[in-house]
């Protein structure tokens, strides 16, 4: 008998996310969460994605909208992959989902952050936590992510698509810490013209 995936991985030691990638109607999206929640015995933390084309695999946000406020009065925990976009991110948290996760770019294409201001936008009216869900390609772009303030970063292509997937890991941990530090330590303000920091006290001009 080849061993089951819950043998290998259990429960009991990692927390399992079911993931509807790959679902293209808010009905399949549902049903897949709770296709999900049977096997895994009542487990209700669930990833949402409602993709609205095989191209782009942009979401479909009224889809995804019409998923999230069925899978949240079902009792799920829904953490949603959505579009960059401030306003439908505030929806989502309305409706009830724990965790909202924009897009930085298109999934896979490691073009890195592309709209840093709407993403600033979504963090600065969050009351969930907010990760970057897609479109990191090296550990510059988590660093960046984290610098705005986001509270983590999901990737998957970034790293097991890389030349050394594990070195390229562990770059990416370093990242993620960098610029959560930097995020909370402040970063100064961005001014037009030079500003001397160094002290004059004691020179001989």
């Amino acid at each position: 008998d080849e061993p089951n995936l819950l043998d290998v991985v259990p429960p009991s030691r990692y927390t399992i996310l079911p993931n509807t990638a790959g679902c293209y109607t808010a009905e399949d999206a549902v049903r897949t969460c709770r296709l999900a929640r049977e096997l895994l015995d009542g487990h209700k933390l669930v990833k949402l994605e409602v993709l609205g084309d095989e191209k782009t695999l942009y979401p479909d946000v009224t889809a995804t909208l019409e998923a999230a406020e069925t899978l949240v009065k079902e009792g799920f925990d829904v953490m949603v992959y959505t579009s960059d976009d401030p306003i439908l991110a505030k929806r989502l948290e309305d409706i009830g989902c724990c965790a909202v996760m924009p897009l930085a770019a298109p999934i896979g294409s490691g073009l890195g952050i592309q709209n840093k201001y709407n993403l600033r936008t979504i963090i600065e009216n969050a009351s969930v936590p907010i990760l970057v869900d897609a479109g990191v390609g090296t550990a510059s772009d988590a660093a960046i992510a984290m610098e705005l303030g986001c509270d983590g970063v999901l990737m998957n292509t970034a790293i097991a698509g890389a030349q050394n997937p594990v070195l390229m890991a562990s770059a990416m941990k370093k990242a993620i810490e960098a610029g959560r530090e930097a995020f909370l330590a402040g970063r100064i303000p961005r001014k037009r013209y030079a500003s001397a920091s160094s002290p004059l006290d004691g020179t001989f001009f």
